[in-house]
């Protein structure tokens, strides 16, 4: 007999992903039918036309196949077509890896690579980071899974995450069979934490008998386009260690600061600085975001602190159920971390396709935010990083964003995700869109939502 629906866990059948959900499986059958979408759903930047780094890929492409570096009858000379630094590059990975990208590596993930990592976030931080206290991830996603599934022991243990959210928290608390204890980000304040809400949310966990393990903090923001302040970080780290939680911050989006008075401070950072040495951290970070873009070939890493010998032992064994991450991922890891040297001959084009990626999005960002404040019933607080835009909508009494969403989907091929699936305040009603088409789409895009939403009712 063929597995049933009610064979599934309660845990499966209540788990929900809205960037990949119904409304986004509509637009994909009018796309089918010869419908023209404009997808804003996702932070999937080279499906919307980014280009990869030439670094990357040539270091990718030596890696994979290792016979172009010895030249002969295949290629005269690496150098012919390859730069020395990342002929270089190739050489010190295919070394690292011994048995080169199509063989397991230890659970950790490559040595060198995580020595990259760690040399990475010493250089940013000016702190200390060992490579032992580094796992290679495939993409953020897999490692936030994991620390989850470290933290989470029973069906009262709680976890903080912000309203708005990014579902892969919510979705994994739930697979899990841990509790959400959500915490409203202040949309008045370009999204910042309080420590009253902080506070309030812990409190209502506890009196309902949650036992709360953890706090996340995604910054840059996911769905909102908020940075936090150096301010802000100390606030929830001082908040974490009152009432002995572990901090999972989020930073994939490190490099997407757009707005000149935000910048981004890592929580490792200002965690040294405060002196914090008994509140567990677990930082994230991934080659899908970013100037990288590479979301296909999924890397990243997570990096902890302050967690005792005992429990790292443990997170290894986890990571080693898989075996290893993919090791292409790992590459673009370590490319990701360890950029061309200032004076390398793939310097100059490495920066300026950098610049130009960065220089896109900035402008993007600007005309998307500018665009929709300029259409009557929505409002939309500044980008200032990430890739998306999070703006509240005004809506007849009797209609829901995912009506809303579903209604301009089939009106105007434009494709979003309703602010239900991040979770939203009470009586509000939002939707999330990236910056990430070019330019002439993001004007189109203004354009259609304005005329769509004069006559929505």
């Amino acid at each position: 007999m063929p597995v049933r629906l009610t064979d599934l866990s309660l845990a499966v059948l209540e788990t929900q992903y809205a960037v990949r959900g119904p409304i986004v499986a509509r637009a994909a059958e009018l796309e089918k039918a010869g419908r023209r979408i404009l997808y804003g759903n996702i932070g999937n930047p080279q499906a919307l036309g980014q280009k990869p780094l030439t670094y990357i890929r040539q270091t990718l492409a030596l890696c994979e196949y290792p016979a172009l570096l010895e030249g002969g009858a295949l290629l005269d000379s690496p150098a012919a077509i390859f730069p020395p630094d990342v002929v270089q590059a190739a050489r010190t990975l295919l070394k690292g890896t011994v048995h080169g990208l199509g063989a397991y590596s230890e659970s950790k993930g490559v040595k060198v690579i995580r020595e990259a990592v760690a040399r990475f976030i010493s250089q940013r931080d000016g702190v200390e980071s060992d490579p032992d206290w580094i796992f290679l991830g495939d993409g953020a996603s897999k490692s936030v899974q994991m620390a989850l599934r470290v933290l989470i022991s029973g069906p009262t243990d709680g976890i903080m995450v912000p309203i708005p959210q990014y579902p892969l928290y919510s979705a994994t608390i739930t697979l899990y069979g841990g509790r959400q204890v959500p915490y409203y980000l202040d949309e008045d304040r370009d999204w910042r934490l309080s420590r009253e809400h902080l506070d309030k949310a812990f409190m209502d966990a506890v009196r309902k008998g949650v036992k709360v393990k953890a706090i996340c903090v995604l910054n840059p923001g996911n769905p909102t386009g908020s940075v936090l302040d150096h301010e802000n970080i100390r606030m929830i780290i001082d908040f974490a260690r009152s009432h002995d939680l572990s901090i999972l911050t989020d930073e994939v989006y490190q490099e997407d600061v757009y707005l000149t008075d935000f910048a981004f401070y890592s929580f490792a950072k200002v965690m040294a600085e405060m002196g914090v040495a008994d509140v567990s951290l677990f930082s994230f970070h991934s080659t899908s975001k970013g100037f990288i873009g590479e979301c296909g070939h999924r890397g990243g890493y997570m990096e902890i602190r302050n967690v005792p010998g005992e429990v790292v032992d443990q997170i290894t064994k986890l990571q080693s159920i898989s075996l290893c991450s993919n090791l292409p991922g790992q590459v673009v890891t370590y490319c990701m971390v360890t950029p061309p040297a200032e004076g390398s001959p793939s310097h100059d084009l490495y920066v300026a396709e950098r610049d130009h990626i960065m220089s896109e999005l900035r402008s993007r960002a600007a005309i998307l935010a500018d665009g929709l404040n300029g259409i009557p019933g929505i409002r939309c607080t500044r980008i200032a990083g990430a890739m998306y835009a999070f703006p509240r909508v005004e809506l007849p009494a009797h209609r829901t964003d995912d009506d809303y969403c579903l209604s301009l989907l089939e009106s105007t091929g434009i494709c979003v995700v309703p602010g239900s699936g991040f979770g939203q305040m009470p009586g509000t009603h939002h939707f999330r869109t990236t910056i990430l088409p070019e330019t002439a789409l993001i004007h189109e895009f203004v354009e259609k939502l304005g005329e769509f939403q004069g006559q929505y009712k």
